[in-house]
């Protein structure tokens, strides 16, 4: 370990780091891409992803487990997920075995930035990619960057993950057939005002009901949401307007295949959230985040596994998931990339 950092005092924050990984598209086609100390973006005044937000987005991570491997989550889902949201956006796909490989390249060539096992600190990967010639009349750009840097963060909560409280938002995160279900920069600055408005109201987050008839749980601006209802079952909302969370797939894989958990993806109507013992949210930052109260406008539904810590199943399922991406259990086929 090369790297002279406080690990276990790390925040989740940018740090840079020594490489990053950079390919451009030009008259059609990508080239091979490289790793590059200078991570400056230097674009032209009018370039698309100025003027029209045309921009992607993922993020995954990279630690060590408890062999001391350097590995990487499921990134070939985030691969598949950059290559939809591309061809939502107009823009031109970046190869899903390059992108996998550049993954590679970038943890390899950061190495020293890997935080050791047991710190709860991981490197953090930021691949994106965004049109960059000059575009005046709106249409998509014609050349593109796609990069990757990386940085170490910290765990996302210190001290263990204490229950949050989250409301329903008057807000809409995403239009009904509009770009809700990939992961475009432009559905991340359109949910910033209702964030900071919840912050100011005293709510960790908000919770958004579905566009078209605002009777349906949806997700929050930063993470999809998993219930846990009277009979153990682990539901979580069907919608074509959320994101499809690679960390949320993978907890209900281990509710049924580990636990033994009765499983089902549904549309979740408003009026049951009085009806369900748990509810968390799931990302790649947090893995799962505990919710101990929803406020609909005043009406406040406190779950009965309380503000004071995880619910049971919640507990359970964070600590199977982060056991298989720490090496402690063994994981489906598939899923771990070892890297180092």
């Amino acid at each position: 370990m090369g790297k002279n950092i406080d690990w276990s005092n790390l925040g989740f924050g940018y740090i840079k780091t020594d490489y990053r990984f950079i390919s451009n598209y030009k008259d059609g086609k990508w080239d091979n891409g490289e790793l590059s100390t200078n991570s400056q973006v230097v674009l032209e005044e009018s370039a698309g992803v100025l003027q029209y937000a045309q921009t992607c987005f993922e993020g995954l991570k990279a630690y060590r487990t408890v062999h001391n491997k350097i590995v990487c989550f499921r990134p070939d889902l985030n691969a598949k997920r950059m290559s939809d949201s591309c061809k939502r956006l107009e823009m031109p796909v970046y190869p899903e075995e390059k992108f996998v490989e550049a993954v590679e390249k970038v943890v390899k060539a950061n190495e020293d930035y890997v935080p050791p096992y047991g710190t709860g600190a991981t490197l953090y990967l930021r691949p994106y990619m965004f049109g960059s010639n000059n575009v005046i009349g709106v249409k998509p750009a014609d050349e593109y960057q796609f990069r990757i840097f990386t940085t170490p963060v910290g765990p996302y909560f210190k001290g263990g993950a204490k229950p949050i409280v989250v409301r329903i938002s008057d807000f809409d995160r995403a239009a009904p057939k509009g770009t809700g279900h990939i992961k475009a920069g432009l559905n991340y600055a359109m949910s910033l005002h209702a964030i900071i408005d919840a912050h100011k109201q005293g709510f960790n987050e908000n919770i958004y009901l579905d566009p078209a008839t605002r009777t349906k749980i949806e997700e929050t601006g930063g993470a999809n949401i998993i219930f846990v209802t009277k009979d153990k079952k682990v539901i979580t909302p069907k919608s074509n307007t959320i994101l499809p969370s690679i960390t949320r797939r993978s907890l209900m894989y281990v509710a049924e295949h580990y636990l033994g958990l009765k499983t089902e993806e549904r549309e979740i109507h408003l009026e049951e959230l009085k009806d369900f013992t748990e509810c968390a949210l799931c990302g790649t930052a947090a893995v799962l985040s505990p919710v101990g109260k929803i406020v609909d406008h005043g009406k406040e539904i406190v779950l009965p596994s309380g503000m004071n810590e995880m619910g049971e199943i919640t507990k359970n399922l964070y600590d199977t998931l982060t056991g298989i991406q720490m090496g402690r259990i063994e994981a489906p086929k598939g899923w771990i990339k070892v890297i180092a």
